[in-house]
């Protein structure tokens, strides 16, 4: 017989075998799991072993038939894998920070303007502060170098080497003084091809000590800068491109495949922006004083929606400041809302900072209001990504001490230093900020994951909604600078803004209160940990394989003690028995008293079976007040100033314990007694408790949800009330009560499979933006790690390294007193590597890099994630000012793109001339040179006067007058125009010989009578309500024949239904009139063929093309 051929006998063989294999294999998994989490109990109306169970069936039901033919072998190798990135810095402790430095920058200097800002000065003071502080002993050093030939070819011509290299030496002033004025903002030594090549090469030296891990970080103290030199030009101080020229080695040399360049000089690094504009490779984030265009370097392709191009399209961040004074919350902002999600999506192998210090307060340049310790701030962030690599490069900074200040918080948090708690209080992000940051959003949100949070909206809604407070309109606007008065020459003296004595002197007054105030001070040991094997003897002696098992924390020791080698780098702490006067601190005594009783007598699984998810042993009174004292005596050590922080491996959990009632495994509330511990006997008045254990924590929650002092976090898994402790008190709505009330902040997952990507926007977009406005002086973390991927009872997908990044981003708060204490998590394979991470953290470890984004996330689970924080922003937008980005995008091109909604704008628009017809003989603005300047003027343009302003008005001010006549309009938002079609082929039935002589807009609609949204049909002229009311008019326009034209009285739009567009056309003007005399009792102007134009200028820069001039209707 053909041995291809399949009989019924063969196939009924077949059959049976395979159920066999199969049920073979099911068998061997459920002894896999129950060796791994133990046999679960299932007793007890609302446990979480039910609801374990219930999550099961639903898994099974919904499983693909995929799934259910792996075997036991792949899922072996699937629980190794999703640790392996985990254990891949085992071995892996923090290195040393790397500091350069040279005496020969400070050569350089110019020689006919001894007040000039880029000055020896400079470097001189910075070092000076490094040595007060005694921080060069600390790190190590590493040896500068020219760069040669070869390597600056690589991002800039020979010419420009050549030109540079034949002054050097040069003793002719004049001479040297004449080249310089050839570039913008430029001055030329005898040395200063020699420094401008010594702080290329350093830049290299410190990139490649950085990823070949001599040090683990550094920073290089050098001059000149250079983010604004350009292939072929010297601009703005710069010679040659220090970053641009290093990044590029790291990809042609070192093999790096993604790095990250973050510019915060508050002068946009266009050098830096043109050399990767189309490299997918390079992400180049700049920060910088825009002010529409008016503030140097005065660059159209500084605003927004420059993004990159080609490959590079969404790798190029803008974010303009269009005003002066922004403050450490706005930057704070940026960081949160932009920058720290882009960058852990973006995953970059090595980070590049630009560090322009004047953005600084006091720096004349900037204007700005950020303090010298905020950028430990900064920093600090970026120190979890890129395993570390992290190097500074000193670029701007024109105000000596906050500049010295500045690097010397940046060297201290590289080495390891914990962030300083800021003097003054965070200032929500202004009105201008906002609009810059999700202007940006806007822009790169197809680029980014994570940054399509947002909701948007469409035309339709656009124009059918009112009031639009939650739509973000798209603005752009550049006000090009006036022409040159010398296109040929650049000033060379006194072209840089000059600060009053009365203003340096309230300057020096702010910056010295501030210094003293900055507490650096640090306890000299990093990390105390706690452990005590009294705690092991609570166990379930009915169920033997109980999920809450003593093997959870021994298998945690035995990481950080065996394969981490932790242990031996931290303090051991002694553990302690708590006393019932502490444990009475937040329970019931009577509460405690049955604790005590419970476990002595004979009753003890009748007694627990009252409860929902306890079980009882004759130890567990003994192991919980050990755990509930061994947290105290680690908050004790930290808020003693003996540790920084501190790690407690305790069992049982504690945060669903209630007053009167234990409850969910939990007998005593740890972390709520801690807390309550920290306010009363310390008297601190801020404790943050950050709880990210799967579960709620119904117990905390309600234990301070009238207390103010204790702002409780909780991000868990909810499921719309049915996971366990399925209570709708886990809901986003509830907030507290009393003077608690908004001090509680519950974020309820309502689908499982969270993972990374979720918990990341969970924490950028709503936990650490109210954490720093709260500002505590303690955080504790109910680190539960049942969300973790393996996790039996979660059934969430956090991995291990996410944890140790949410450990060190909590870090610099409260001056980094943290205290990590273990609640849920019972895959002890997740929850042992989970705590690693958490404690390797908190060492300054690196971190392993996070996986892909797209490897991680289905869907309908981040679709299920953005609903759930944009509702939890809802709500506590009420009580925290930092939650003001919670806004609609549009979903197409901008509806505006030359205006703006807000006075502010008043002024700087007034620099648009309104031209008396087309064609205007006035001058238009000359096109952008090479160095994006195009004007002449040098970098001080638009710095002078920072505080009432810096825009010269013009002559004529047409355009100003309008726009204040319709400021009120304005700020209403009802001048916002979208583009219509100029063309319709049903314009042609209008009959303007049957149009009424009046129209009266307070008609009600003919069918329903409503009073509001009401439109007129153009052919038959009957009222009729629109698509938000009762759709009317769009049953009209749609069934009626011939009659799809209608004008709105709302905006004086006209629909066409047919189209299905908006119309705009010369023949709609004696219907619109009609309607606009009704309501203003005024003609409505003609503005088709209009003389009047409205010049909206576009200075060019990579792939984009002039605007053009587009009429003002």
């Amino acid at each position: 017989m053909n041995p291809n051929v399949v009989t019924r006998s063969s196939a009924k063989q077949s059959k049976v075998r395979t159920r066999a294999q199969q049920a073979a294999t099911e068998a061997e998994k459920e002894e896999r799991r129950a060796k791994l989490y133990g046999a679960y109990r299932t007793t007890g109306k609302g446990s979480i072993a039910e609801a374990k169970k219930q999550g099961k069936l639903r898994m099974s039901a919904t499983n693909d038939a995929a799934d259910q033919r792996r075997s036991s072998d792949f899922t072996e190798v699937q629980l190794k894998d999703i640790f392996h990135n985990a254990q891949s810095v085992c071995g892996m402790p923090r290195g040393t920070t790397g500091i350069l430095y040279d005496e020969r920058f400070a050569l350089h200097r110019c020689l006919w303007d001894t007040n000039y800002p880029e000055c020896p000065e400079r470097y001189l003071r910075v070092m000076e502060r490094f040595a007060m502080g005694q921080l060069v002993e600390r790190c190590h050093f590493i040896a500068p170098r020219p760069a040669t030939r070869e390597e600056v070819l690589t991002k800039h011509t020979a010419e420009q080497i050549e030109l540079l290299a034949s002054t050097h030496g040069s003793q002719d002033e004049t001479e040297l003084e004449r080249l310089s004025s050839n570039y913008d903002a430029i001055f030329i030594h005898p040395t200063s091809y020699e420094t401008s090549l010594l702080a290329v090469g350093s830049t290299i030296q410190l990139v490649e000590s950085v990823w070949n891990g001599t040090v683990q970080n550094g920073m290089a103290i050098l001059r000149p800068p250079g983010h604004h030199a350009m292939t072929a030009e010297y601009n703005g101080y710069c010679f040659f491109n220090n970053v641009a020229i290093a990044a590029q080695h790291a990809l042609d040399q070192l093999g790096v495949r993604k790095i990250l360049i973050v510019d915060w000089d508050v002068h946009h690094g266009q050098g830096t922006q043109r050399m990767f504009y189309s490299d997918p490779r390079v992400l180049y984030f700049s920060i910088h004083r825009y002010e529409h265009g008016t503030f140097w370097p005065n660059l159209r392709e500084s605003d927004f929606d420059y993004i990159g191009e080609d490959k590079g399209e969404g790798y190029n961040f803008n974010v303009p400041l269009n005003k002066t004074g922004m403050t450490n919350g706005d930057y704070l902002a940026i960081w949160q809302q932009l920058l720290l999600p882009v960058a852990a999506e973006f995953q970059p192998e090595l980070i590049i900072v630009s560090a322009g210090y004047d953005a600084a307060y006091g720096c004349p340049e900037g204007c700005m209001e950020i303090t010298p310790a905020f950028y430990a701030h900064l920093l600090s962030p970026l120190l979890s990504l890129a395993q570390g690599r992290v190097a500074v490069v000193m670029e701007g900074g024109y105000c000596l001490e906050s500049l010295a200040e500045g690097c010397t918080l940046t060297l201290k948090t590289l080495l390891g230093d914990p962030c300083p708690r800021l003097v003054e209080k965070l200032q929500p992000p202004s009105e201008s900020m906002r609009t810059s940051i999700l202007n940006c959003i806007y822009s790169h949100r197809k680029h980014w994951k994570c940054l399509q949070f947002y909701e948007l909206y469409d035309l339709e809604d656009y124009n059918n909604t009112n009031p639009q407070d939650n739509f973000h309109k798209v603005i752009k606007c550049y006000i090009p600078p006036d022409p040159p008065a010398d296109p040929g020459r650049y000033e060379t003296r006194n072209c840089y803004p000059v600060q009053s004595s009365e203003e340096r002197a309230r300057i020096a007054e702010r910056l010295s209160r501030l210094h003293l105030l900055t507490d650096l001070s640090f306890p000299p040991e990093r990390v105390c940990y706690v452990y005590d094997e009294l705690m092991l003897e609570h166990r379930n002696s009915q169920e033997k394989w109980h999920p809450e098992q003593p093997e959870r924390i021994a298998k945690i020791m035995q990481r950080l003690t065996g394969d981490y080698q932790l242990a031996k780098r931290m303090k051991r702490l002694t553990g302690r028995l708590a006393t019932t006067e502490e444990l009475c601190l937040v329970h019931d005594r009577q509460h405690v008293r049955q604790i005590e009783e419970v476990c002595k007598s004979s009753t003890m699984k009748q007694t627990a079976d009252q409860y929902n998810s306890i079980y009882f042993h004759p130890s567990t009174d003994a192991s919980a007040r050990m755990a509930t004292g061994s947290v105290l005596e680690v908050v004790s050590e930290v808020l003693d100033g003996r540790t920084r922080s501190g790690v407690c491996v305790v069992r049982p959990p504690g945060h669903h314990a209630e007053p009167d009632t234990p409850h969910g495994f939990c007998i005593y509330n740890s972390i709520a007694v801690a807390a309550r511990h920290a306010v009363e006997y310390y008297g601190l008045r801020r404790v943050l408790i950050v709880d990210w254990d799967v579960h709620h924590g119904n117990g905390t929650q309600h234990i301070f949800e009238n207390d103010p002092r204790v702002l409780y976090i909780s991000v868990h898994r909810y499921d719309n009330a049915a996971f366990f402790p399925r209570s709708t008190d886990a809901n986003y709505t509830v907030v507290g009560g009393g003077a608690g009330e908004g001090f509680n902040v519950n974020i309820p997952w309502n689908r499982k499979g969270m993972g990374d990507p979720e918990y990341v926007a969970a924490f950028h977009s709503v936990i650490l933006p109210i954490a720093y406005e709260f500002d505590p002086e303690l955080v504790l973390v109910s680190a539960g790690f049942d969300a973790a991927i393996g996790d039996p009872l979660g059934g969430c997908r956090v991995t291990p390294e996410a944890y140790g990044h949410f450990t060190h981003w909590l870090s610099a708060l409260a001056g980094g007193r943290l205290v990590v204490c273990l609640e849920g998590g019972y895959n002890v394979n997740s929850i042992s590597h989970a705590m690693a991470m958490c404690t390797k953290a908190l060492l300054g470890d690196p971190l392993p890099m996070l996986l892909p984004v797209s490897a991680r996330t289905p869907p309908a689970t981040f679709t299920s994630c953005c609903e759930t924080l944009r509702n939890v922003l809802s709500v506590q937008q009420k009580y925290w000012r930092a939650l003001c980005f919670n806004k609609k995008l549009p979903s197409s091109e901008p509806l505006l793109e030359e205006a703006a909604p807000t006075g502010e704008l008043i002024d700087a628009l007034g620099t648009m001339r309104l031209s008396d017809r087309p064609g205007s003989s006035n001058p238009s603005p000359q096109a952008s040179s090479s160095s994006g300047s195009g004007t002449g003027a040098s970098r001080d343009s638009g710095e002078a006067g920072c505080s009432t302003g810096s825009t010269k008005k013009p002559s004529s001010q047409t355009l100003t007058e309008f726009l204040e006549a319709n400021l009120e309009a304005l700020q209403n938002e009802e001048m916002f125009a979208v583009v219509p079609r100029r063309h319709c082929p049903h314009l042609k039935l209008l009959r303007p010989e049957t149009a009424p002589t009046a129209i009266n807009t307070a008609d009600t609609c003919r069918e329903c009578g409503a009073e509001v949204e009401n439109w007129i049909c153009l052919l038959c002229f009957g009222v009729y309500c629109g698509r938000y009311v009762n759709e009317h008019m769009l049953q009209h326009g749609t069934e009626t024949a011939d009659h799809p034209l209608a004008l709105s009285f709302a905006d004086l739009s006209v629909w066409c239904y047919r189209c299905d567009a908006y119309i705009d056309h010369p023949a709609l003007h004696h219907y619109k009139n009609l309607v606009h005399l009704d309501k203003f009792r005024e003609p409505l102007v003609w503005s088709y063929g209009s003389d009047l134009v409205l010049e909206v200028v576009d200075a060019g820069g990579p792939s984009r093309s002039s605007q053009g001039q587009q009429k003002l209707d």
